[in-house]
């Protein structure tokens, strides 16, 4: 894969490779339309393939906060069509490296020095090109390590990235309205502390530190003097990411069962105890080690759960509806589902459909042991997933529903339940409880 020796920084720069890629879907759709008048089979699925194709190849030159999107967009599968979720998920993996005198001035600029002063040795190739970072292989008196290099520009570009992508999201989420600035606010926080690689230490070694009681459950050490606030240095960890775990050919099912129940106890602990988690639940994010052990990797993406938010939110679990109706409603309006200004019929729309969504978000917490891989349960997850994406009624209604805080959390649970059925995992919801 090409190296890229610039990374282009200025709003403007930034959005004509967007119209570049605009005039390329262009003709994309004038083929489909084409074939479509023709009645060609599976015209639809290719003018997909070939605008995900298209779009991600303009993201992945771009970086950051841009590819970021991407990223996260991939892990909502119900949201998009298969294409774009394929291609966006190479968003962790395939994405072309800085060249290799950008990352030695990187170094000089960061650390002082070439990195072959700084490291006993340092790999010019990148082992792991992703959004906002590359990591490269190094060692230091026989230790071996990572050393993640974050793109040159990424947090002075993520404000004019998000004002690009703004108009595009209020289409694809149904947004309205003046209150739609809190949650590009809350999403811009975000991506900028995962800029700050000194946060990231800090925030790294804490929760290591917090959940080292957790079995299984392992962490790189980091270091550091060999650390900035644009170079992360870190124990390489060896293992294979959950995506490579799960295409390999053989596979032991309680080894399974066994991994899934230290991911849920490992975020029910965050969640619960410290009030702050991991919030990038991608399957890059963990490796597996061959004693099968959880190793947990980045965290430049740390929600902190504020008692105003988490105390209602997991009210929610407990409470029974049906029972309740007056309480349920009363909680609607403290998350800001429902507003004080809405119409009649507003109010018995969103108290219907968060009910449902409740109901089905909340079911593992209802059951001592739950089995992800249930059929019927993804069932329901994504009946409601279709009916969040395509209900008229809801196109026509003011979408912006919810706090803030309902953006990353929402994005740490749905994350969570897919990786623990992608391992078809059955697990004690109440395990974690013995380490708080």
């Amino acid at each position: 894969m090409k190296s890229l020796d610039y990374i282009p920084t200025k709003k403007i720069a930034r959005a004509g490779n967007l119209v570049t890629t605009g005039l390329k879907l262009g003709g994309n759709y004038l083929k489909y339309y084409g074939e479509k008048a023709l009645k060609v089979d599976g015209s639809r699925e290719r003018l997909d393939k070939e605008n995900a194709k298209d779009i991600y190849n303009s993201l992945k030159t771009l970086k950051g906060s841009a590819l970021k999107v991407a990223q996260m967009l991939s892990m909502e599968k119900n949201l998009l069509p298969r294409a774009y979720v394929d291609q966006f998920s190479l968003a962790q993996f395939s994405v072309p490296p800085l060249s290799w005198p950008l990352v030695k001035k990187m170094i000089r600029k960061y650390l002082g020095a070439n990195p072959e002063l700084v490291f006993d040795t340092f790999a010019a190739q990148s082992n792991n090109a992703a959004s906002i970072g590359q990591v490269h292989q190094a060692t230091k008196d026989g230790k071996k390590l990572a050393v993640k290099i974050q793109y040159p520009g990424v947090a002075d570009s993520i404000s004019s990235d998000l004002s690009i992508v703004k108009p595009i999201a209020l289409r694809m989420f149904n947004l309205k309205g003046k209150d739609t600035d809190k949650y590009f606010k809350e999403v811009e926080n975000k991506l900028l502390e995962e800029t700050d690689y000194q946060l990231e230490l800090k925030q790294s070694q804490w929760i290591a530190d917090q959940c080292k009681g957790i079995p299984y459950l392992r962490f790189p050490a980091y270091y550091p003097e060999y650390s900035s606030e644009k170079i992360l240095t870190m124990d390489w960890m060896e293992g294979l990411h959950i995506s490579e775990y799960l295409l390999a050919q053989q596979q032991d099912q309680e080894m399974n069962h066994r991994l899934g129940q230290t991911l849920w106890d490992f975020y029910m602990f965050q969640i619960h105890h410290l009030k702050k988690v991991h919030a990038d639940p991608h399957p890059g994010n963990f490796l597996i080690d061959e004693s099968y052990n959880l190793v947990a990797l980045d965290f430049g993406c740390v929600k902190v759960i504020p008692d105003d938010f988490y105390n209602p939110y997991f009210e929610l679990a407990d409470l029974k509806i049906e029972d309740n109706p007056l309480r349920f409603q009363e909680i609607l309006y403290e998350l800001e589902i429902l507003k004080t200004d809405d119409t009649a019929e507003e109010v018995v729309y969103f108290t219907e459909l968060f009910g449902r969504l409740i109901k089905v978000l909340t079911l593992p917490f209802t059951q001592k042991e739950f089995d992800f891989a249930d059929a019927v349960f993804w069932g329901e997850i994504n009946s409601l997933s279709e009916t969040l994406s395509s209900d008229q009624r809801l196109r026509e209604m003011n979408g912006n529903r919810g706090s803030k805080h309902f953006i990353y959390i929402n994005r740490t649970f749905f994350g969570l339940y897919t990786l623990l059925n992608d391992l078809k995992a059955k697990v004690n919801t109440e395990a974690f409880r013995k380490y708080c």
